[in-house]
């Protein structure tokens, strides 16, 4: 009979305990990493960065389906309106609509009626921002096409026509060049605006930036008084604030935000008065400033020819752009501010200059090319050939540029 247990077990018991006992440490060493690491963490998330995680869920959860601001008046000195705003409608589009397989057809039902492309249409939704509710494709629609939108309305599932305010210049024409005119932004306004004008990152901030920021399909001032005020004229987007879920589908109207109307502006000019300028100039092409020369208001500022504001309130066809930057008529150039160069004008002032210099006598004759590079910069004579050998009076006759440029080379490079 064996009263003990051999040693060799024993040994054997003493070690198996003293693995397991291992184990266990390393165990709770590897849990209390693990712990330590997800509290961190957590207290990372609430404590720290806890106010940025609330504005990024809100921005998830809460969006602002937005609504256009009116545009502030343009008033003269006397309160008579110069530039105001009208009533037009919009077509706009929800995204969501647009991946189910009833949006083709209907894509091309709507470019039929808008008169647009349907890669447009596509191009205007692809290019909104991030998860927008409803993108806007056309503006300022005819009553024909409402009718025709209406009278389909099952076969437009996700289009909506809706009234919005519209730039309108009564006068046409008239003080155009000072009033100016808007136009829908490009990418390249966006990319200027928005980096002018960044995202910020305090939830507070965040709601204001959202009333106040540029997006695709806003209006903005190009030119005159509308480009130089713009940020006095152009007011709050509104709209109404919803709540969605994680598939971007609205599922709680939270309320509405009404769009903050842009302000009004007085001018120093005087309706009358610019009338009565504009009729005197007529369809010349020249310019005319009136001013008070006790305090320098101006009281009249005309230029021609002219353009009509009111056609950027819409997209512009070809025809009608070219003739907008027509070189020579120029009406998009305001005349009363804008420095012309003196052109072939100047050779008379080259001419006397090298005559009174005494380097050349009145007999002079130079060759003439069909250019000739001087200063780093090419002169050319018009008709591309040159004139062969000219006197002062042929050079000016001919408005020879090659002459002028080698005159006043040798002028220059003489002893």
């Amino acid at each position: 009979m064996t009263l003990f247990a051999p040693p060799t077990k024993q040994g054997n018991s003493t070690r198996t305990v003293g693995r397991l006992s291992q184990s266990i440490v390393l165990f709770a060493g590897i849990s209390l990493v693990l712990l330590g690491g997800l509290g961190a963490r957590l207290a990372y998330l609430q404590l720290i960065n806890g106010s940025a995680n609330d504005m990024k869920a809100d921005e998830n959860q809460i969006r602002l389906i937005p609504k256009p601001p009116e545009r502030g008046r343009i008033f003269d000195r006397k309160g008579r309106i110069l530039a105001t705003s009208r009533i037009s409608h919009a077509v706009y589009v929800w995204p969501i609509e647009t991946r189910t397989e009833e949006w083709p057809p209907t894509r091309k039902r709507l470019a039929a009626i808008l008169k647009i492309s349907e890669k447009e249409i596509t191009q205007r939704i692809e290019t909104a921002e991030d998860r927008p509710f409803r993108v806007r494709i056309a503006r300022d629609i005819s009553p024909k096409q409402i009718v025709a939108i209406q009278e389909q309305r099952r076969n437009f599932r996700g289009v909506e026509v809706e009234p919005e305010p519209i730039r309108y210049y009564p006068g046409g024409d008239f003080a155009a060049h000072v009033l100016g005119y808007t136009r829908e932004v490009t990418l390249d306004d966006l990319t200027r605006l928005n980096k002018e004008d960044p995202k910020p990152e305090n939830i507070q901030d965040l709601k204001k930036w959202e009333l106040s920021h540029y997006r695709p399909g806003d209006v903005i001032g190009k030119g005159g008084l509308e480009y130089s005020f713009e940020t006095d004229l152009r007011g709050l987007w509104g709209g109404e604030q919803v709540q969605v879920n994680a598939a971007g589908d609205i599922i709680k109207v939270m309320g509405e935000q009404q769009a903050a109307k842009g302000q009004d502006i007085t001018l120093t000019l005087d309706l009358k008065l610019q009338r009565s300028a504009e009729k005197v100039l007529g369809d010349r092409m020249g310019a005319i400033v009136a001013m008070d020369p006790r305090n320098g208001e101006v009281l009249a500022m005309v230029s021609r020819p002219a353009f009509d504001p009111n056609l950027f309130s819409k997209p512009l066809d070809a025809k009608t752009w070219d003739k907008l930057n027509d070189p020579i008529q120029a009406p998009l150039v305001n005349r009363a501010l804008s420095a012309f160069p003196p052109a072939s004008t100047f050779k008379v002032v080259t001419t006397t200059a090298g005559l009174e210099s005494g380097k050349f006598p009145p007999d002079t004759v130079l060759q003439t090319y069909a250019a000739l590079t001087f200063g780093g910069i090419q002169f050319a004579d018009w008709n591309n050939a040159g004139f062969g050998p000219l006197d002062f009076p042929g050079a000016l006759a001919m408005s020879s540029d090659t002459f002028s440029t080698k005159s006043v080379r040798v002028w220059v490079m003489r002893p």
